[in-house]
């Protein structure tokens, strides 16, 4: 039995293992035979069973919460079908541990350690590739086998600051086009895995744009290279000022997705000035490219609208009052709240011009005391319900309900202490009383 995988090449860079993140190979074995034997030790899964592939999770006692590994024979495999989402495995215990290992994308992940005796088994020269910090295919043919592996090169030059190896650089260019062939979905895991995993995720960012992959996945970015942003703000182009603050940014993928398109629409937006440029409106048109890219890339609907979000409001002033405080606080949502200012922090490092927070900090520091005071900022918080005022003012169920309550709460937004049931009544009573179009309020 032999550990392979990511877990060997971690092992070997001294990189703390997660032992979710284990994968063995038995080789001599028949699967059947494999199965029977792992039953009596644990849970078996068999949704890999048409791959050579058991999911295995041991039997344990005490507290230790069991942990699920995969089991696999050795085999052969080639991606196939629409968008490379399928693929024709060849598996068979009799080959050998060699044989599965040459099949795999590269060299720092064609590794294996048997398990009886520690010995490392290095076919294609892996150990020296991670000496050295290069990503090698272990094939000639291995992004034409499965294209995603040009993103995975990509990804894994991010996480591990490596180089890629010049002949697989080539290849990378050669067969950058079959990247659209690769399904929405598999390039959005490789992409989370760069700017979760990833210390500077500007190193894949950079190679995509240079390799030409980013022309096939997000077109969109390619106007920011080189466009500058004269006017003593910024010492970077747009460009390069989005690879830094995504790199300032903490490892949260909704953060590092915002930071990637926060300024995405600059170059459209760009307006010559006596004392340098304006980008009036980027972030709003920013936040429509985002949505349009990450539903394109199907991330979910709830990824979607924290990044728009975010990119919407990532322009806010830190020089507010109470009021306006509370307002930027509904708007925004608690939840939200921390990502958007270090958004902000990020923001001003990779502007490049020396600047500080202080005063996003100081405005942290508010809101949380705003917070902690604990005023109406939702329409949950206020004193009285649509119900309620259904009943007191004969209303039937209508979007005129929704309007009142929204009146209800820009007024205590601005006034906390008028949160009471006898004012909101009153203030209801006002606004419906002057409404224009009285015929819809019974």
């Amino acid at each position: 039995m032999y550990e392979v995988g990511g877990c060997v090449r971690d092992a070997l860079r001294h990189h703390p293992l997660d032992s979710k993140d284990r994968d063995y190979l038995v080789v001599g074995v028949p699967f059947e035979r494999l199965r029977k034997i792992l039953m009596r030790h644990g849970y078996v899964d068999l949704v890999g069973r048409s791959f050579g592939v058991i999911k295995f999770t041991p039997f344990v006692t005490g507290d230790t919460p069991p942990v699920t590994c995969d089991i696999s024979l050795p085999r052969r495999e080639k991606s196939t079908g629409n968008g490379h989402t399928d693929f024709t495995v060849d598996f068979d215990p009799a080959l050998s541990v060699e044989d599965d290992l040459i099949r795999r994308d590269f060299t720092i992940n064609a590794m294996a350690r048997d398990l009886s005796d520690g010995r490392l088994i290095d076919p294609c020269g892996g150990t020296e590739d991670l000496e050295k910090g290069i990503i090698r295919t272990v094939s000639n043919n291995s992004f034409v086998d499965d294209p995603l592996r040009m993103l995975r090169a990509v990804q894994f030059a991010a996480r591990f600051d490596y180089e890629l190896d010049p002949e697989t650089y080539q290849a990378l260019l050669d067969n950058v086009d079959l990247i659209s062939t690769v399904s929405p979905e598999r390039i959005a895991e490789e992409f989370n895995k760069m700017f979760i995993r990833a210390t500077k995720p500007s190193i894949g960012l950079k190679l995509l744009q240079e390799t030409g992959l980013m022309r096939h996945i997000i077109p969109e970015l390619e106007d920011t290279v080189g466009c500058d942003q004269p006017g003593g703000y910024h010492a970077y182009d747009v460009f390069e000022h989005t690879l830094r603050i995504v790199d300032a940014c903490p490892p949260i993928l909704h953060l590092r997705l915002a930071a990637l398109f926060h300024d995405i629409t600059k170059p459209k937006h760009k307006r010559l000035t006596e004392t340098g440029a304006s980008f009036y409106s980027h972030e709003i048109t920013g936040a429509r490219v985002a949505r349009d890219v990450l539903k394109r890339l199907r991330y979910s609907n709830d990824m979607i609208k924290d990044v728009s979000l975010l990119i919407e409001r990532h322009m806010f002033t830190t020089d507010v009052g109470s009021k306006g405080l509370r307002r930027f606080i509904r708007r925004v949502g608690q939840r939200l709240l921390p990502d958007l200012l270090d958004l902000r922090r990020a923001d001003v490092i990779a502007q490049g011009m020396g600047g500080t927070t202080e005063d996003v900090d100081e405005m942290q520091r508010a809101i949380r005391e705003e917070i902690d005071r604990k005023p109406p900022f939702g329409r949950s918080d206020l004193a009285v319900n649509g119900r309620a005022l259904m009943e007191k003012f004969d209303l039937e169920q209508s979007p005129l309900v929704g309007e009142v309550i929204d009146f209800l709460l820009e007024k205590v937004l601005d006034n906390p202490d008028e949160n009471k049931p006898e004012i909101l009544f009153g203030y209801a009573g006002i606004y419906l009383e002057n409404r224009s179009d009285k015929k819809d309020v019974n």
